[in-house]
């Protein structure tokens, strides 16, 4: 038992938070799961409170969850974790490097920059060259800069009408200004995650789709199993980890007829993965590993 403080940031009532918060009140006999929607920053003083406690004077804090979706909104949040920063805290992961993977275009052009191996891509906020992403690829994934588990994805094929095509991607512009669109790829059924804790690979799960749905999240149905990959995949993922310098990240990655590819690295992990898929308390080795490196 130690005496450190540290703090849970996270969504309260939910089983990763709740479980991380477990873990390390039984070791530190310490807990406080933290609402980012509670934290007010004096910019003058640089304190950072939530629900009357100061954040500052905390020993760590360990950022589980942001936010329950996706937004530029999550960006603003991590900027107030990086006052806590410069008080001198422990953020785990660093707020910077979070910031780099909460918007789905920075976390790709990192990866491109790196040569991790990627579906094909194109970013672009006009439309002509859009509808031509979905001839040239035969049917495109477009998604949103900013979201989880494939909330507002949209699939789009170019076995339609020009007007047809033209006015599904005008409605995906219409709430996603700057259109992330991939290559939609012929997928065993399965993608997979990889497990890293202090850049350490800890194992994969598979998330193996229902029935026909196009994509593998648990959201459609997906369910997780245990997968064991081969040694280049691992070095692969480990090589695309290591871009973001992450203390606790899932790598998402798919098997297809071109060989490995990663699909993005997660800016805070799958504990529910690891557990069910592989068996491993994520929640127990993550305040394992806090506490080592606040010691």
């Amino acid at each position: 038992m130690t005496d450190k403080k540290i703090a849970v940031v996270g969504i309260p009532g939910k089983w990763s938070t709740e479980a991380l918060a477990d873990a390390l009140e039984q070791r530190t006999g310490f807990r406080l799961v933290i609402d980012m929607a509670d934290v007010t920053a004096d910019l003058a003083t640089g304190k950072v409170t939530a629900t009357g406690i100061d954040l500052c004077k905390l020993d760590g804090v360990v950022v589980k969850k942001i936010t329950e979706t996706y937004s530029p909104h999550a960006l603003d949040r991590l900027e107030l974790l990086r006052l806590v920063e410069a008080a001198g805290v422990r953020v785990f992961s660093p707020a910077v490097n979070i910031l780099r993977l909460i918007n789905r275009l920075s976390c790709t052009v990192t990866l491109r920059n790196g040569g991790i191996p990627m579906p094909d891509t194109e970013a672009t906020e006009n439309i002509d060259i859009a509808v031509d992403a979905v001839k040239t690829f035969g049917s495109a994934v477009f998604k949103p800069l900013y979201s989880t588990k494939a909330r507002g994805m949209t699939i789009i094929d170019a076995d339609q009408s020009d007007a047809d095509i033209i006015k599904a991607v005008t409605a995906f512009k219409a709430e996603n200004p700057m259109m992330y669109i991939q290559r939609k790829l012929n997928l065993p059924g399965q993608d997979l995650g990889l497990v890293f804790l202090g850049g350490e690979y800890h194992g994969a799960y598979a998330r193996v789709a229902k029935d026909d749905a196009w994509n593998t999240t648990i959201n459609s149905g997906g369910k997780y199993a245990p997968f064991e990959c081969d040694p280049d995949v691992v070095e692969m993922a480990r090589r695309a980890q290591d871009l973001f310098d992450m203390d606790f990240t899932t790598v998402d990655v798919a098997m297809t007829d071109q060989g490995p590819i990663v699909f993005e690295v997660s800016a805070f992990g799958g504990f529910r993965g690891a557990k069910e898929g592989i068996g491993i308390d994520a929640a127990g080795l993550y305040a394992d590993y806090v506490l080592d490196a606040l010691s």
